[in-house]
């Protein structure tokens, strides 16, 4: 199975926007077994903004296009380091790539960045992706990495993409306002009654919320692979969702005249 695995910033780091170094060796270690099983894994990790600040001690994730290329810039360093040496020692080798929205809209940077993925894959690199966020602006580039998923994923005709972040999934309403809202397990279609559930931002250090999850619902799902959300709280939640087994939300892939 390929896979593409997106982690959000409030997985990979503590409130303080440093490093939750904890996790992160958890994640690393779960995603080295599962390479090691035969699947093919491609990481999608969000955090060289939120990561950035904490080091640069910033007091909260910069509002400024200047301030946010900046941080990524000194993030980015760290974020690597840290998924090099970790994954070194489970004897992986890992790739990074930095994408802009133009890798993936002109065609001829698209047939590039497919060439150089299938390769990568073919010489067994666990790819590390995250939007080039020093050159790209609001403006042009991606925007989210909830959405960089789900082309990263289209784009490596992955067989499944999961979104790890700070929820357990799509629940029927706001559970911070509705203790009676029930979690949703499986979504065999994205209706206008699943849109009007989605909303809100991200966490401080993120961005995104619901409402991006869904839009990579629906690419993923149009392209004929199923995608979970589930709370990366606990990394080793990816055994159960490889296997199959009801965690978070799944939304089923969509086949033929359905897509």
């Amino acid at each position: 199975m390929r896979i593409v695995v997106k982690v959000g910033t409030s997985t990979l780091a503590h409130p303080t926007g440093l490093t939750n170094l904890r996790r992160v060796e958890e994640l690393c270690r779960v995603l080295s077994d599962l390479k090691n099983a035969g699947h093919e894994v491609i990481l999608v990790s969000s955090g060289a903004i939120g990561m950035g600040a904490g080091k640069l001690g910033l007091p909260e994730r910069p509002r400024d296009t200047a301030g946010k290329q900046a941080a990524a810039a000194v993030g980015q360093c760290e974020l690597m380091y840290t998924y090099d040496r970790l994954f070194g020692e489970q004897n992986h080798v890992v790739a990074q790539l930095l994408l802009t929205a133009e890798d993936f809209s002109h065609p001829t940077r698209r047939e590039n960045l497919e060439r150089a993925m299938f390769r990568l894959l073919e010489m067994k690199a666990l790819m590390i992706v995250n939007e080039n966020d020093t050159v790209a602006t609001e403006e042009f580039g991606v925007g989210d990495n909830d959405t960089l998923s789900a082309l990263v994923a289209v784009a490596a005709k992955a067989d499944l993409l999961v979104l790890l972040s700070d929820i357990d999934g799509l629940y029927t309403a706001d559970p911070h306002t509705h203790p009676e809202a029930e979690l949703m397990h499986r979504i065999p279609r994205i209706t206008e009654e699943i849109k009007r559930m989605a909303g809100g931002s991200g966490s401080a250090l993120g961005t995104g919320g619901m409402a991006t999850k869904l839009r990579a619902a629906r690419m993923a799902t149009e392209a004929g692979m199923d995608m979970v959300i589930a709370n990366g709280g606990k990394p080793s939640v990816l055994y159960d969702i490889v296997a199959g087994t009801p965690v978070g939300t799944r939304f089923l892939a969509r086949h033929g005249e359905e897509a």
